[in-house]
């Protein structure tokens, strides 16, 4: 098989740029191990910055985004006993976020793509990328029991945090890996229960932080703060709902509760690949970079990446012009390590920590409050918790 861009990874990253390649004309093959069925059901949170929104509606795969998404105006801080708007739309002069699930993006692109003609290959096993630093860089992988090969200009890596290549980058020589594992995770739910809140409630208390958001108007999702080695089937449904009701309780937030019927340990860490290109290899997504779910950060900046590397690569086919291609890295980075401060803030100003002092915590609400009466410092969170712009 023939074609120019070749992409791993059928999540956000890499069928948004299949997407936005066949718009302007430049073919692509995506592949990926899980099956169509297994990558549309896992089920995963979804708080979409207005440029993603906007992205989204733009290019034509936003119809059941604008009919079925939650548009938030403003978050909540809870602390100290009380709850705090930011009214994130006033402060930035317009924008809001969405609340629409990560697979009911893939559920659009996937359908966008098939009905586009687009060539994506589900299910396949025994992926291996070649010759990345030749101008002919090759991807073979079985599918349906066949044995292929995809010769293609460029290679996409978009196979998501458990990526094979991210590797295909020398280490050392080439790549350097920023990491950090936070001391704590996020003990989630999902419940057949109305909204608690018109807007989410991020808050902080003496036993732990507590997200409070929601999937649908019959479905609630909800985090809070646990030990990285915490057993779900530890966690009855009553355990589990006295835990949000005492962290929340101070701060007057009432929680509607309900039948659970999805429990899991999500796990924090940081992470950022440099640089993010290797001959013709590029990497998108999670790939080359993961952030805590604090900031609500990890699939915007995966749509961040590929919006660079869709203008980078039609500058290529249009022009043979590489400039964008050359500085891809130091494009997406700007954005990435931006995201990396917001989310770190996010999650050091909210969440308890093991070795945290009476001076630490009285830090936290100082800058909690601060937060929520200062308005330059208001404009900052609402500024980068809506998302910079894509430019």
């Amino acid at each position: 098989m023939r074609t120019q861009v070749g992409i791993v990874g059928a999540g956000p990253a890499g069928l948004m740029l299949s997407h936005l390649l066949h718009l302007r004309g430049v073919e692509s093959v995506v592949i990926d191990l899980q099956t169509r069925e297994s990558i549309e059901q896992t089920i995963k949170a979804g708080i979409l910055e207005q440029g993603t929104v906007d992205l989204m509606r733009r290019t034509g795969v936003g119809d059941r985004l604008m009919r079925d998404g939650f548009v938030h105006h403003g978050i909540n801080l809870a602390f100290s006993g009380g709850l705090h708007r930011i009214n994130m739309y006033e402060l930035t002069g317009g924008r809001s976020v969405t609340v629409y699930a990560q697979h009911e993006v893939l559920i659009d692109l996937i359908a966008r793509r098939l009905a586009d003609g687009g060539d994506v290959r589900f299910g396949v096993s025994d992926t291996q990328v070649e010759d990345v630093e030749s101008e002919q860089p090759r991807i073979r992988f079985t599918h349906e029991g066949r044995q292929e090969t995809l010769e293609c200009d460029f290679v996409i890596g978009a196979d998501g945090s458990r990526t094979s290549t991210r590797f295909l980058i020398p280490e050392g020589a080439v790549r350097t890996d920023f990491f950090r594992q936070y001391p704590f995770a996020w003990f989630g739910i999902l419940a057949e229960a109305p909204p608690s809140s018109d807007e989410l409630i991020y808050a902080h208390s003496e036993r732990g932080f507590v997200l409070v958001s929601t999937r649908s108007p019959s479905v609630q999702r909800l985090y809070f703060q646990c030990d990285p080695d915490t057993v779900v089937d530890d966690w009855s449904d009553d355990r589990i709902w006295e835990e949000f009701q005492a962290r929340l309780a101070p701060s007057g937030a009432q929680l509607t509760t309900g039948r659970i019927f999805k429990k899991d340990v999500l796990q924090f860490r940081s992470f950022v690949c440099e640089p993010m290109q290797y001959g013709r290899l590029f990497l998108a997504g999670d790939a080359a970079h993961t952030v805590p779910p604090t900031g609500a950060k990890g699939l915007n900046l995966a749509m961040a990446d590929v919006h660079v590397l869709d203008r980078a690569l039609g500058a290529y086919y249009d022009t043979k012009d590489t400039g964008l291609l050359e500085s891809y890295t130091r494009t997406a980075l700007q954005r990435v390590w931006r995201a990396q401060w917001f989310s770190f803030w996010m999650t050091s100003m909210l969440h308890r920590f093991s070795d945290a002092s009476d001076f630490d915590l009285r830090r936290q609400i100082a800058e909690l409050e601060l937060v929520t009466t200062s308005p330059t410092a208001a404009k900052t969170l609402a500024d980068n918790y809506t998302g910079l712009p894509l430019t």
